[in-house]
């Protein structure tokens, strides 16, 4: 199946507006700001002016530091001494390699990598980064906080329940503040691990939250509805994933039917394992039958390196093919061979559903776009609320693609007007000691993506050739 570049031409605009991704969203380079005319069989058809190049929005610092980068994400032979390094930061032995205590260190890791992909230390910071973030016509952020305990960590330290008790509170207070630095329409990232030890052993056993998680948890699903931001759960390692999708399955009725139509709540699915497609459709119709709209968030997957083999996909191309057909199901709310009903007594059309499209690949982020086209084209609205999303400092090339709307200079006038895409990026905030267990992640997923990074290191050197003028357009 080809890209969004070789769909059929659009048709002639309709009459009214129509909105691809439910956003008002007007300081996008491509947000609709009135109706095409249409055109008379006298006047033919115009070409549009060519199109500025997409990352030429972003500043010479971010594109300068972006290809520091992506050279060592991209390089077999650099990338390995990188996550050496990286998991040295983390793990430090020694105050040399700690970036709490050593102040050169610090601000090498924090002007570098760190500001790459996080948002800052502290609430000024943080809101700066996201001002940045909207300015480049993005619609918000998903922000998440850095702390977070990970599977086998602490496995044998003896319980304590004052300590474990204080790990809660200290995920709440961050969690909070997190949701306050957010602005409305914006999501908040959730990592139910960093609640601390006492959290990883009950997800491990599957176990419901104690009643002080609880809590905690519906503090800040409260201040989230009365703020208007939304919460996303990420998805974590199959150890511990059951025991969260039960959570989050608790905590969407309790948020999203509150917001009757609109998701609050969202939680994470991941295309690359095999029961995804089986787990989603369960979902759906939990939701169906409890009277409220899902949210979902859906990625490829971040832990190929540590899950059992017989979990995945044996092939990438499945992978891709899971994503892909998910997307199509739940963009035209019917399901499919890869998104079946649970029972033969489903109905065929899916219940409301608001998605979040979280993946660096280009093609399926054109297929996706490709389709809400032409969906707006033939005056077709599912009532489906859609967000693409990709992390910081990472695949600008998509996101900005995705604001100029994946238009091409053969685009003529008469396409159907469209509101700009809810595009939004992912930044974690906190210390730069907190973030390195995040900016370590990274590296790691890199590796089995070295192809992936090297189309963005492409991307930005054909972008400084172009300021240089050396070519493409001005």
């Amino acid at each position: 199946m080809k890209a969004a570049s070789s769909m059929r031409p659009l048709k002639a605009a309709a009459q009214s507006k129509r909105f691809v991704s439910g956003t008002n969203n007007s300081r996008s380079s491509v947000a609709a700001t009135s109706l095409l005319n249409p055109i008379s069989r006298s006047t033919p058809p115009q070409p549009r002016k060519a199109l500025a190049a997409p990352l030429a929005k972003l500043p010479l610092s971010s594109v300068l530091r972006s290809l520091l980068v992506l050279s060592v994400s991209s390089s077999t032979l650099l990338l390995k001494p990188c996550i050496y390094t990286l998991s040295l930061l983390a793990h430090p032995r020694s105050a040399l390699w700690d970036v709490a205590k050593n102040p050169l260190l610090n601000m090498l890791v924090k002007h570098t990598i760190y500001k790459q992909f996080n948002a800052g230390e502290n609430k000024l910071e943080v809101q700066e980064s996201i001002r940045k973030i909207k300015d480049l016509g993005c619609r918000g952020v998903l922000l998440g906080y850095a702390r977070e305990v990970l599977v086998g960590e602490n496995d044998d330290a003896a319980y304590d329940a004052k300590a474990a008790l204080a790990e809660i509170q200290m995920w709440l207070d961050g969690t909070l503040a997190t949701v306050d630095m957010a602005q409305a329409g914006d999501f908040v990232a959730l990592k139910f691990t960093g609640m601390g030890t006492d959290a990883l052993r009950l997800l491990q056993k599957q176990a419901m939250p104690t009643d002080f998680m609880d809590e905690s948890i519906q503090r800040v699903c409260d201040l989230a509805i009365s703020r208007g931001v939304r919460l996303l759960v990420d998805a974590e390692e199959q150890a511990v994933q059951p025991g969260i999708e039960a959570w989050i399955m608790k905590y969407q009725k309790y948020c999203n039917s509150q917001t009757p139509g609109r998701a609050i709540f969202y939680g994470t699915y991941q295309a690359y394992l095999r029961s995804t497609p089986a787990t989603l459709a369960k979902h759906l119709e939990i939701a169906r039958a409890e009277g409220y709209t899902l949210g979902v968030k859906l990625v490829r997957g971040a832990y190929l390196k540590t899950e059992p083999r017989h979990v995945i996909w044996s092939e990438k191309e499945d992978t891709d093919r899971c994503y892909d057909e998910v997307v199509e199901a739940l963009l035209t709310r019917k399901y499919n061979s890869m998104l079946q009903p649970p029972t033969k007594e489903t109905p065929t059309e899916l219940p409301p559903v608001n998605v979040i499209i979280a993946t660096h690949n280009r093609e399926s982020v054109r297929k996706a776009h490709a389709l809400r086209m032409e969906q707006a084209t033939r005056n077709e609205d599912y009532g489906v609320d859609l967000s693409y999303a990709q992390l910081q400092g990472m695949a600008d090339e998509v996101s900005c693609e995705l604001l100029q709307g994946f238009e091409s200079a053969e685009s003529t006038v008469g396409a159907t007007p469209m509101n700009a895409p809810n595009v939004f990026k992912l930044l974690t905030w906190g210390s730069v000691k907190e973030c390195m267990g995040f900016l370590l992640r990274r590296a790691v997923e890199n590796t089995e993506a070295v192809g992936r990074t090297k189309d963005s290191q492409v991307a930005m050197i054909a972008e400084l050739k172009r300021r240089c003028g050396f070519g493409g357009s001005q």
